[in-house]
């Protein structure tokens, strides 16, 4: 891992002591705190600095506090846009506690005050937080219990701005006012500038999120190398290419949004900081001995994570979400930087890709090859070779001679371009995008503000757009629109590749710290959202490049919370082994745990040739992870599956059918997100939050709450299996249907033809079994319906149908069932959300033929003799067929003919 002397010396001087800190140097000073409104304001200092710091503590009508510090007169101002590009509606437009809802009181207890602020309200009842003045600490309550803890090792700090020392003055930092790395020099103009704090999570084993790493699901402590890791997760937004898997290591994105999970609470803390961030991770260790002389001293002492948090620039600014469900917690986090929008339906089929397909005839050969060998599939992919001379929104017209016929071609058979656009600027005064931003002074400037700021990357000499600079966002999208970018059509989608951004001739392959954006700030301020800012522009552009607008798809690789607003992201450049593929389920479930749902990992590999077994198995994970997308590095080998050859390419050709198979599930599960803001990949432990023993499982995992995937990831495929099938529940195999009455512990050898896919008792899931060239053919295709029942013999389950391309959906322009079966009456009702109108009108027109043609139902206990239906105040019997045994026993119903849009009922006798 590489990092600044600077950072690591922070961190250093920090490690935690095995005497817990008796005392913070920083307390309230005295009759400073009042309650105004919902914000409890109060005056922070140092015992010695006596530099006064402004709290707030903000009370939000959900539960959810915010806190935020800074200087109460700063010297200089602080970075404070990072809400501005993160928050719903910028911050806005949060629902406050009133005054009514929430309760002061004060009392002195061992000589220091102690304020309590409860919630009164029904919702949020039994939450609240208590302070602490001398030295000052805050505790997170649920009825009366702390589950968050700020500043209870003292390890909060906070530099205060100030003149930088004379020559003949000592400096009160090394390092603190200019450093050096390598052949790189930081000014550090403003001088020292950092803050940290210590968050300790009371009751709780295991923590998770604060993605991008590859590493553990459930975080490991970055204090012991024998049992994690000897140093910080670290979040800045970086290049890492081959990067190593169980690492804390820096990646392409961040989310500085963590969770902690017990059996009776799920809770969350989100540091809004966009400048260079580090997480320490340590956990009071609890065993049979330390148990046994908890209870004989009578302490009430109990298990706990701390983590140790510090940026580097900007004001503390942090909520603290107090769940306590998992749904709840989400529900609340999506209130602040709003859920997962409904993607371009095209997007969650597969996506074919490489670095490069070489040409015009390439691309349509591939295409061809796909038909021919009977492999659906959505997109295909085009790196940076396609363009001229590494001018984005051109093309290579001796390779891509015609572009607009190559995409139509494409498009008869429902098949998109996605095409890569960096956000480097050639330097180049001939070149009209390049021109259009240096008069419009659109580019990020020097350090000493004397001229734009000039890096290296694909196209050599480079330029970087500011958008921070008012209009500059705006010209960005508009390079997007069709009359700009000449050869595109709407059939054209977007790949926003090396945004962290990654300069090759720039410390740790970026931008330097002190170079100036608008306003005067330095990218060390905004650094962690500048990838998202660009993701932005580019999503804006595609809204607005026809009309009506249409959702537009974007791949990015650099991220940070609110990047889910804009599309999906992937894990980078990983490499062609065992160990990768293996580290790929943690990457995408803390992801998702930090709302970053519509994640995957490169198929195969990026760097290195796979085996042949190694791909296979990808590709039978990948169907099973919300992006998923085949790529692989210019140098390696082409791996298209029909180059593997016999059995290799049946195998995946069955794969990727399931994933087609199942869009229609996925669909629901996006629009499921979009509502509720609850992952779409799932570790275990938030379908099962009582189960111990999943809660820090990474090799099992839910799509939604109705599927298990055990993947297999070993080279050696004699090797067993381990399978635990949690709860008093059915499970079963989606492929044979065979039943698995949990709890259960199972192993299970699996041959590369197979996978383990489980259905979990008391679900219906929707799919679509016609197999078609691309989803888009799909459309109008009818529904099979797969009606899993539990062991109480009921089931339910959910189908969300719209156009997938247009906005009409927030109209009404939907379909949304809602699914059950109980006592053996299956019926579909719209869901709450439908509303009468125009949209849902024209809609349900189009959509008055789209049918059900084919029920399964698995796990009857008794057999079933007919079915009757009543659909339009109309009744009729129809056929159905039974086999099977107790409990393995499945009817099929081959053609009920309901329709989608309608309510109906079935009744079976």
């Amino acid at each position: 891992m590489v990092q600044s002397s600077q950072s690591q010396a922070k961190v250093d001087a920090t490690k935690e002591s095995p005497v817990l800190h008796s005392a913070s140097p920083y307390l309230i000073a005295n009759n400073t705190v009042r309650l105004d409104g919902h914000t409890l304001v109060a005056t922070v200092m140092h015992n010695v600095d006596q530099v006064p710091l402004t709290l707030e503590v903000i009370f939000m009508a959900n539960g959810v506090i915010r806190l935020r510090m800074q200087e109460e007169t700063p010297l200089l101002p602080r970075f404070d846009e990072t809400q501005k590009h993160v928050l719903r509606d910028e911050g806005r437009a949060f629902e406050y506690a009133s005054v009514k809802d929430i309760e002061h009181t004060y009392e002195r207890v061992d000589g220091t005050v102690v304020h309590v602020v409860r919630y009164t309200n029904e919702d949020s009842s039994g939450f609240g937080v208590r302070i602490v003045e001398n030295p000052w600490s805050l505790s997170y309550l649920h009825d009366n219990k702390s589950v968050i803890e700020l500043n209870h090792k003292g390890f909060f700090q906070f530099e205060h701005l100030r003149p930088k020392p004379g020559a003949d003055e000592q400096g009160d930092v090394d390092g603190g006012w200019e450093e050096t790395f390598h052949s790189w020099t930081d000014s550090k103009p403003r001088g020292p500038e950092s803050f940290g704090m210590d968050i300790r999570f009371n009751g709780f084993e295991h923590v998770y999120g604060i993605p991008e790493h590859s590493a553990s699901l459930s975080l490991k402590t970055t204090r012991d190398e024998k049992e994690g890791y000897n140093e910080p997760y670290r979040l800045w937004n970086l290049d890492v290419f081959e990067y190593e898997p169980d690492n804390p290591m820096a990646l392409y994105g961040s989310i500085p949004f963590m969770t902690a999970h017990n059996p009776e609470s799920t809770v969350g803390v989100f540091w809004l900081n966009a400048a260079e961030t580090w997480v320490d991770v340590t956990r009071d260790k609890s065993n049979v001995f330390s148990n046994l002389l908890r209870l004989a001293s009578g302490s009430d002492k109990e298990q706990a994570v701390n983590t140790h948090w510090i940026s580097e620039s900007g004001v503390l600014d942090l909520f603290l979400l107090p769940g306590k469900s998992v749904t709840e917690l989400y529900k609340q986090y999506s209130a602040l930087v709003e859920p997962t929008r409904l993607p371009r339906d095209f997007s969650l089929g597969y996506h074919q890709c490489r670095w490069n397909y070489i040409d015009q005839d390439d691309v349509l050969t591939v295409s061809k090859n796909m038909h021919e060998h009977d492999i659906p599939y959505d997109s295909i992919w085009l790196d940076i070779e396609y363009t001229d001379g590494k001018r984005y929104f051109t093309w290579d017209s001796s390779k891509f001679p015609d572009p607009i016929s190559m995409q139509k071609q494409l498009s008869y058979d429902g098949h998109k371009l996605v095409t890569v656009i960096d956000p480097h600027v050639k330097h180049d005064s001939a070149y009209r995008v390049w021109k259009e931003g240096d008069e419009h002074g659109y580019f990020i400037k020097n350090k000493d503000e004397s001229g734009n700021f000039q890096g290296w990357c694909w196209p050599g000499e480079s330029n970087w757009v500011d958008y921070l600079k008012p209009g500059a966002m705006e010209w960005t999208g508009k390079q997007y629109h069709l009359e700009k970018f000449n050869g595109s059509t709407s059939d054209l989608f977007i790949w926003n590749d090396m945004n962290e951004p990654s300069i090759f001739n720039g410390p740790e392959i970026t931008m330097g710290k002190d170079v100036k954006h608008y306003g005067g700030w330095e990218h060390r301020d905004l650094h962690n959202i500048y990838g998202m800012m660009y993701h932005r522009a580019t999503y804006d552009g595609l809204c607005t490049r026809e009309s009506p607008s249409k959702r537009p798809f974007i791949l990015s690789r650099a991220y940070y919370a609110g990047s889910q607003r804009y599309g999906a992201i992937w894990t980078g450049d990983n490499t062609a082994n065992w160990e990768h593929l293996r580290a790929s389920i943690p990457m995408a479930l803390s992801n998702n745990i930090a709302g970053m749902h519509f994640a995957g990992a490169d198929i195969g590999g990026f760097f290195g040739n796979p085996e042949k077994e190694l791909l296979v198995r990808w590709y039978q994970l990948g169907i099973w992870h919300p992006f998923f997308r085949a790529h692989a590095h210019i140098d390696t080998k082409r791996r298209e599956p029909w180059v593997l050859g016999e059995p290799y390419l049946s195998i995946v050709r069955e794969a990727v059918k399931e994933r087609y198979r199942m869009l229609p599930y996925w669909y629901t599960l996006f629009r499921i997100a979009s509502l509720t803001g609850m992952p779409i990949v799932r570790p275990m432990w938030t379908e099962f939050p009582a189960e111990k023993e999943l809660f820090a499982e990474q090799s099992v995992f839910m799509v939604g709450p109705s599927i298990m995937v055990v993947p297999a990831m070993d080279a050696d495929m004699s090797k067993p299996l381990d399978v635990s099938f949690p709860l008093q529940e059915n499970w079963y195999d989606i492929h044979t249907h065979l039943l698995y009455a949990a709890p259960l512990k199972r192993q299970f050898v699996v041959d590369l033809e197979h996978t383990l896919v489980f259905a979990r008792g008391g679900s219906i899931i929707p799919t679509r079994e016609r197999q078609r060239r691309s989803s888009s053919l799909m459309k109008y295709d009818p529904f099979t319906l797969y009606i899993y029942m539990g062991r109480n013999g009921t089931a339910a389950g959910e189908l969300y149908v719209d156009d997938g391309e247009s906005f009409d959906y927030k109209d009404g322009a939907f379909i949304e069932r809602e699914l059950s079966f109980v006592d053996s009456r299956l019926t579909s009702r719209a869901s709450p959300q439908t509303e009468d109108g125009p949209a849902q009108a024209a809609f349900l027109e189009k959509m008055k033929n789209v049918r059900v043609e084919r029920l399964v139902i698995v796990g009857l206990r008794s057999p079933l003799g007919k079915a009757i239906v009543s659909e339009n105040d109309m009744t009729r019997e129809i056929e159905l067929e039974c086999h099977g045994s107790d409990f393995g026993r499945e009817c099929i119903v081959r053609d009920p003919a309901v329709r989608i849009s309608n309510d109906w009922d079935i009744v079976f006798s």
